[in-house]
């Protein structure tokens, strides 16, 4: 139809919420909370969601338009599912947007503490730090070590699937 044209997504955007799902189906894999230690809250979740989600953007990361575009569709939805996710438990409307420029905040500092702690690999300690801190709530408990092979060994796995099937929401998370 004539509006089909107009009222389609933009592949971009239907790959970035596919590659969101993807990683929110990953983050929530028994492994981690079972396993690993992960605290299975909302917190412990966030963390979660938040590291699956920066994998996927850091893998897209300086891969062309097309990637960026994809990337940013991925943190879209991850923005839109962190705010269902409030107003599903009963946030109130107006102290929803305070919730979000806050969570915000929490995923770009994120972000850029694991592009430091990456940044030192093949060296893991910045990244068993990083997930220490985050995922691990500083709370001393936890298999650290486990959590850190996996985020390593998930680099790697994406590094090594094809940017086109990226591009069409298509991805392959390792077993934690």
């Amino acid at each position: 139809m004539f509006l089909d044209r107009w009222l389609k997504p933009r592949p971009a955007k239907a790959a970035g919420a596919k590659l969101y799902a993807g990683a929110v189906g990953q983050a929530r894999s028994a492994t981690f909370y079972r396993d690993f230690g992960v605290r299975d809250s909302m917190e412990g979740r966030f963390e979660l969601f938040s590291l699956h989600v920066i994998l996927l953007i850091e893998r897209l990361k300086g891969q062309g338009e097309a990637a960026a575009e994809t990337s940013q569709a991925v943190f879209d939805s991850y923005v839109k599912g962190l705010d269902d996710a409030f107003r599903e438990i009963g946030v109130s409307d107006t102290s929803v947007g305070k919730k979000m420029k806050k969570l915000a905040g929490a995923f770009y500092g994120r972000l850029k503490a694991y592009d430091e702690a990456v940044a030192s690999l093949p060296e893991a300690t910045g990244v068993a730090d990083f997930l220490a801190r985050t995922a691990f709530e500083e709370r001393g408990e936890g298999d650290v070590a486990a959590l850190t092979a996996y985020v390593i060994k998930t680099r790697a796995a994406l590094a090594e699937q094809p940017l086109d099937a990226l591009l069409q929401g298509d991805v392959t998370w390792p077993n934690p």
